[in-house]
């Protein structure tokens, strides 16, 4: 079966930046909804027509992937504002920030914690591979036709492709790192 949309394609891959070091390496086969929200725009296009036990090589320039690194979605927060439990490279849902921190800090967006002072912490709204061009290697293992019910909901789930990245995350359910203190001050809920 060739791909076009929509169709679920299930693949693995080696993501690598262009001096060729090594970002991700999947291979344990993942699926994904051609056609719906799950897959960056070029690797899409550059699928179709393609089969099971196709192999294709993509570059993207970072406009093409997460887009450029934006310097406005770094914020500077108070360490008193979270959970004692946070460390380096935790995320952040944003809708779950306290109303008290940055008014300019977008709701929308998945905060990574890049660094945590005595005084402060530093949050990164930029996906973790914004700004940086990579290199795609793609490995096509099967390709089924979607259901109904996956081209209704736009998605498998599965969010690394896309331009948001991890919208589909869920909350920790860790009640160490709850959205309430014990004096009652709001505080974010960390994802895993």
């Amino acid at each position: 079966m060739n791909i076009f949309a929509p169709c679920v394609v299930e693949l693995t891959w080696t993501l690598s930046d262009t001096t060729g070091q090594e970002l991700d390496v999947l291979d344990e086969p993942v699926e994904f909804l051609v056609g719906g929200h799950d897959l960056l725009h070029k690797i899409e296009h550059a699928l179709m027509g393609h089969e099971a036990g196709s192999t294709l090589d993509l570059h993207l320039e970072p406009e093409e992937a997460f887009g450029d690194y934006d310097e406005n979605k770094v914020f500077l927060e108070a360490r008193s504002s979270f959970p004692k439990e946070i460390e380096e490279g935790m995320t952040l849902e944003g809708t779950a920030l306290p109303g008290h921190l940055s008014a300019d800090a977008p709701k929308d967006l998945f905060y990574t914690i890049t660094e945590i002072y005595p005084e402060h912490v530093v949050l990164d709204g930029n996906h973790p591979l914004a700004g940086i061009a990579l290199r795609l290697h793609l490995k096509v293992n099967s390709v089924r036709a979607a259901t109904p019910e996956e081209i209704e909901k736009g998605t498998l789930g599965v969010g690394f492709f896309t331009p948001l990245g991890m919208q589909d995350e869920e909350l920790e359910d860790d009640e160490d790192l709850d959205s309430s203190q014990e004096d009652g001050s709001s505080t974010p809920k960390l994802l895993h």
